[in-house]
């Protein structure tokens, strides 16, 4: 099971200086430098503390100077919201100046606040996104590049700098809807499963991925699609379970509000209350020994081979870290 972090820089109560959040966080990458994890995957959000990361490709650049082997995700660029070519240059940069340790994850985003800011109409969050992934593919596999789209133009244009990895950095496209999953498998692309939706319901969208990859022709053997679990861990269940509530209760607060979270639950369910679809069967809560059967069992239930945890405290972090983690990689084939 490979395992990296889905780091979010949430600044809650704003009873600290921001500095202090990205501190933390910075700290947090050199363990998982030193420990085995597999990869960082950076969180972009605006105009919200839920979390304060407007650029991931930024941030993917200091990332990149305090580490020598961790992969450094985007989870996601928000691509509906920039200009691929934009897009395309930084990543290309930062895979340059990181040796070739890029992880690019796309995504069209979903907060109806950030659309209205940067002036994008949200109804056309699906079609911008889907162009703008065709758009960056293209500008970096090709010398150089023209498109002609409904939202962009481009004519014969060179991107500078390629990537270092060839034939580009391993691609994975945010997917919750079925039509989002529909699209990416019928263009051959990886997918990033949500933190939002219940276990079963990320085993059925995976599987539903599986058979419309195939369908579409391409081989589903040896793709990695990260789940993203959110985490709450302590010495005590009831501890535990209190980390999972507050986490829960923020998130809901700050940025997914119940009626999105209906898209995330299936048919007579969706009407549960909020925080309770968090601690039922969404966030992954118990002490170490209680996280780590729970992700064993997950392995075979919800295919996970590739887990993308989003710890909901610090102590959260340590625990896994110090407890979790090595007996997760101890049971490794």
């Amino acid at each position: 099971m490979k395992v990296g972090v889905l780091q979010f820089f949430s600044w809650p109560d704003r009873s600290r200086p921001l500095e202090q959040v990205y501190a933390r966080a910075l700290e947090r990458i050199d363990v998982m430098e030193d420990t085995g994890y597999d990869a960082v995957w950076l969180a972009e959000h605006h105009f919200t503390g839920y979390s304060v990361c407007p650029s991931v490709h930024l941030m993917g650049t200091h990332v990149a100077a305090r580490t020598r082997r961790l992969r450094i995700g985007t989870a996601v660029t928000l691509a509906a919201l920039s200009h691929p070519l934009r897009i395309a240059e930084e990543v290309a940069l930062l895979d340059v100046l990181s040796g070739g340790r890029v992880n690019w994850g796309a995504g069209r985003g979903f907060e109806r606040s950030e659309f209205e800011a940067f002036g994008v109409p949200i109804h056309e969050s699906a079609p911008r996104f889907r162009e703008a992934v065709e758009i960056v593919l293209a500008a970096w596999t090709q010398p150089r590049v023209s498109f002609e789209g409904r939202f962009h133009r481009v004519k014969d244009v060179e991107l500078m700098p390629k990537p270092l990895q060839q034939p580009h950095p391993p691609t994975w496209v945010a997917a919750t809807s079925e039509d989002a999953i529909g699209w990416a498998a019928s263009r051959g692309l990886s997918i990033l499963m949500d933190p939002h939706s219940p276990h079963a319901e990320i085993a059925r969208k995976r599987e539903h991925y599986r058979r419309t990859l195939e369908a579409a022709g391409f081989a589903f053997a040896g793709r990695e699609i990260p789940m993203a679990r959110l985490l709450a861990i302590a010495e005590t269940a009831s501890e535990a379970e209190a980390i999972a509530r507050r986490g829960a209760s923020w998130t809901v607060g700050a940025y997914v509000h119940p009626q999105l979270l209906a898209g995330f639950r299936p048919g007579a369910e969706r009407d549960l209350d909020p925080i309770e679809h968090y601690l039922r069967d969404v966030v992954i809560h118990g002490t170490p020994a209680a996280v780590t059967e729970q992700l064993l069992r997950l392995r075979e239930e919800m295919f996970l081979s590739y887990l993308m945890i989003a710890p909901l405290s610090e102590g959260s972090f340590r625990l896994f870290t110090e407890r979790v983690l090595p007996l997760l990689r101890a049971h490794t084939p």
